[in-house]
Parts: C-alpha cells; structure tokens; sequence
C-alpha cells in the first residue's frame, strides 16, 4: 500500500491509502522523493484552475527514483530521475511540430491526471529522464525553472535586449533569470518588496520597480523612454496582463506566461502601431527541460535559495494553508515523501 494526498474539493485535502500502482507496458514506476509546490497546486486547492475536476492527487514538479522500467527506455531501477509531466499524445497538430507542450491531447499531471503526491507514480518511460548528477531537490525544481527558459525561447530574447518581466513569483523569476542568462538587461516589476529584493539580490536583476502610481515613470527612466524589447506578464492577472502593453517597445513583443479565467483585451491602435508580436507561451519542452539542466550543472542556478521552505508528505496538510499566505514568504517549496 501506499499513501497519497488528494485534494477532494476546493479546500479540502485528504490522506489516502491505496495500492501500489502496477506499470503497464512501457511505463515506468517511480518511487517519487521530492514533488516541488507549484502555483498551479495552490490554485486547485483554492478553485481556480481551469483545467481541473475533482477529486485528483496533485503536484506535477517531481523526482524520484526508479522501481521498474521497460527494457529498451535506458532506465534502471534505482536510477534517479525528474519527469516531464506533459503527457502529450505525440499525434496531433501541435505534436507533430514538435510543440508537445501545447499537444491538443495534453494530459498533465496533477491536474488533468492524478500526480505525483503520493509515493508511488507510474507514467510513460518517454516521459522519465536521469538526472545526470543534480540532487533530488534540484530535480524536483526543473520543471517550474522549465517553464520561464521555454518563455525566453518564446520571445527569442537576445544579448543586449531590455527586458521587463511583471510579476516576480517563481515563475516570473525563472524568466528573469534565463532572460539574464542570454545576456538581456532585466527589469523586475512587482508590488512586493521582499520577492523584489530576493530577486535583487540572489537572482542578481540589475533594476527592480515597485508597482504604484510612479511607475510607469521609473520603467521609462529605466529604458530612455523606449520602454522594452520584450515583456514578459507573470501575474495571472487580467489587469496587469491587460496594462503589460503600455511597457513594449515598438517593434516589440508581449509574451503572456500566466493564464486566467477571463478574456482580456487591448487598445487596438496602440498595438498596431507598435506592431507588437503577441505570444502565448505553455508549458516547456524536453529541450527545455535540458537547458534547464545544463544551467544547474555549471551552478547558474541558485536553486539552494530559491527552495525556502520544505516539509514531508505528512506534515503538508497542515503547512499547505500558512504556505499560502504572502506573509509566509515561500518562493519555493519542497514535498519529501518516503
């Protein structure tokens, strides 16, 4: 038997037991050691994930170690592994583009299929990567830091551009620091003091702005009345999403990382006048996955900073509601389990 946390309605979570899942041909099993709280967990357990029924075991940024694997997938028992967990159907429109992160078919863990908050986990081996020397913890962070390098390759961020992220949750500082990385000058703009600090200061954003009345002012100070290259919106927002706009450079582009249930709309001439490139940016892919990988490995990552609080698979029920609250101060968060 195993245990697994599964969150049965908005606010309510439950421990389980049940069986030990039995991998079906070509899947692997995994003994999963460390699931990563993501934004995504706690907009189930609040009721706003879009994407969601009821009841399902979340947590979807996983590793793990491997119990058993098919023959011909590289993989061994004992081997420890990350997951992407995009099951994409490899077939459709988008898969067949090699765009597997915005598959028509797309079942993720967590969210569209039970995930990985229990101590077992059986999925497709396509889907299972060796962790090539990183530690458990930093596997289990991959997937978030995925996600904003992929959102940099959607806006083909170049060396020298000026780049202006909105919204410094962790999603929104995977962004900076990848958009850093290829050698762009970031600005971080975020109505909290304390992720604009840590941002500052661990991540090494070289200018940060305050939300408020003055600071439309500030960026333009910042960008010699230009404005920016390419925005990034990171705040799950529908305002700020809507207000992103006014930052881009002409000739320009808006990338839009977060999602909300609601449409959002733009001044038409102002777009048009920018000739604004518009994008959407989902999920990442296993390219991703890997530059995410390389950068750990040659210590660009701070991740040891990054993961502020932790608990084990039994204490979360109780931590998961203070974890919520901004005055908790988790950038990231890190399950144990087993």
């Amino acid at each position: 038997m195993m245990k697994s946390i599964v969150c049965e309605s908005p606010g309510v979570l439950s421990m389980r037991e049940s069986p030990i899942p039995v991998a079906a041909p070509g899947e692997a099993l995994i003994r999963v050691r460390r699931m990563g709280l993501c934004g995504t967990d706690m907009h189930i357990f609040r009721g706003t994930q879009p994407f969601l029924s009821y009841p399902r075991v979340m947590g979807h940024e996983l590793s793990g170690e491997i119990v058993s694997a098919p023959e011909d997938s590289g993989l061994r028992a004992g081997d420890p592994v990350y997951v992407m967990p995009y099951m994409s159907c490899g077939r459709c429109v988008a898969c067949r583009q090699g765009k597997t992160n915005c598959c028509s078919n797309i079942a993720v863990l967590g969210v569209h299929r039970d995930g990985g908050m229990a101590e077992y986990l059986a999925v497709p081996a396509q889907f299972v990567f060796k962790t090539d020397g990183i530690s458990l913890d930093d596997a289990a962070m991959l997937e978030f830091l995925a996600i904003g390098a992929h959102a940099v390759g959607r806006g083909n961020v170049r060396a020298g551009q000026r780049v202006l992220v909105v919204g410094a949750g962790p999603i929104g500082m995977a962004v900076m620091l990848f958009a850093g990385l290829r050698g762009a000058v970031v600005t971080a703009l975020d109505g909290r003091a304390d992720r604009l600090r840590f941002c500052s200061d661990a991540l090494g954003v070289p200018q940060t702005v305050a939300l408020g009345e003055h600071d439309r002012a500030e960026l333009a100070a910042l960008s010699g009345g230009e404005f920016f290259d390419v925005v990034f919106d990171a705040t799950g927002n529908v305002q700020a999403m809507e207000r992103g706009l006014d930052f881009v450079a002409h000739g320009g582009a808006y990338v839009l990382v977060s999602i909300v249930l609601d449409r959002i709309s733009f001044a038409d001439p102002e777009f048009h006048k920018r000739e604004t490139s518009l994008l959407g940016s989902r999920n990442a892919t296993a390219d991703d996955f890997r530059t995410v990988l390389a950068a750990m490995k040659a210590g660009q990552v701070p991740s040891a900073l990054m993961n502020t609080h932790r608990t084990t698979l039994d204490g979360f029920m109780d931590v998961l509601p203070r974890w919520m609250d901004p005055a908790a101060g988790v950038i990231k968060a890190i399950v144990e389990i087993g």
